[in-house]
């Protein structure tokens, strides 16, 4: 391509047949040939092209000419309809795409196949694509269209623009998905650790780290259900730890309570309250006579009764035989 420009964007032979598009109510058939090359010629020289003072730039452009006047039609019809024919399932190999426009069109328009061509060609199959996941995008809640951009390599200033967002949300994705692929990373090292286990043990594993459901589901391959059972199997497993929690609890209260007065022989009965009296004349306050008291391993019992009604501890004792 010969150009005076470096601003020009379509290479030059896009760029005749976009002139020859817009001209195509021009007459260039026989006698009016030449008319309609001087004219084309001299706007693409006014757009940047180099093409009335150059023979081969010329001469390119008479060939295109001859080619629409031979189909009836300027090329870019039969090379715009079939681009925009093209379905999302069509784009999804853009490569293969373009290439079947080259088979579709070689015929009526063999210079297609020139391989200067194949570029310019994959751009707008490109945009094709693009355009298919933008719309689909927008069909989407925000993050999922920011994120079916992110997973088709569409630049990250195509995604803002397309979607209308600031980089500042783009971002903020960007960083969710980072969040997440790490996330994933911490739940295979977990589930290396409990490799070769049954199901059940390996969803406790990751119950217990606070791995989410549905990374569950994903990553340690089980069903929905079988978390669901885990869970609820797991929620057993704690009653009963609260259960046996709660009994321990309870015996070791009594133990530490000692036997109740009727169990508690007249023998032991006259040295615990030889030990209570003891432990009054020392202090007053009932919080350090119940201390003392416990740690001389003085039953509850008497102790209550020490406390609240002493003149019972007195015939208590009398009963004893003290």
């Amino acid at each position: 391509m010969t150009t005076s420009s470096d601003t020009v964007k379509e290479p030059l032979w896009l760029a005749m047949e976009i002139k020859i598009l817009e001209h195509a109510a021009l007459d260039s058939s026989g006698p009016n040939l030449e008319t309609a090359l001087h004219t084309i010629a001299r706007e693409l020289d006014q757009s940047g092209y180099n093409v009335s003072l150059h023979g081969g730039n010329y001469l390119r452009l008479r060939w295109a000419l001859e080619e629409k006047n031979r189909n009836g039609r300027p090329l870019l019809e039969d090379l715009y309809g079939a681009v925009g024919k093209l379905t999302f399932e069509d784009v999804e190999n853009t490569k293969k795409a373009a290439a079947d426009i080259v088979n579709a069109l070689g015929s009526a328009w063999p210079k297609m196949k020139d391989y200067e061509r194949k570029p310019a060609l994959l751009e707008m199959v490109q945009k094709a694509r693009l355009g298919f996941l933008i719309e689909k995008a927008k069909g989407l809640p925000e993050s999922g269209g920011i994120r079916h951009l992110i997973a088709a390599e569409v630049a990250p200033d195509t995604i803002m623009e397309s979607l209308g967002i600031p980089r500042q949300r783009y971002d903020q994705e960007i960083a969710a998905i980072k969040a997440e692929k790490e996330e994933k990373a911490r739940v295979r090292s977990l589930l290396d650790a409990v490799a070769g286990k049954p199901d059940e043990e390996r969803i406790k594993h990751l119950i217990n780290r606070d791995v989410s459901d549905a990374l569950i589901v994903e990553i340690a391959g089980v069903e929905p259900s079988a978390v669901d059972a885990a869970r609820k199997a797991m929620e057993q497993e704690l009653k009963e730890k609260q259960r046996l929690a709660q009994e321990e609890a309870k015996r070791k209260a009594e133990a530490a309570a000692g036997p109740p007065l009727e169990e508690i022989s007249m023998q032991d009965r006259l040295a615990h309250i030889e030990a209570i009296r003891d432990i009054m004349d020392l202090c007053s306050a009932e919080k350090e006579i119940r201390q003392m008291c416990e740690q001389s391993s003085v039953p509850k019992c008497l102790v209550d009764i020490a406390v609240s009604d002493p003149d019972r501890l007195d015939a208590l004792e009398a009963e004893a035989g003290g």
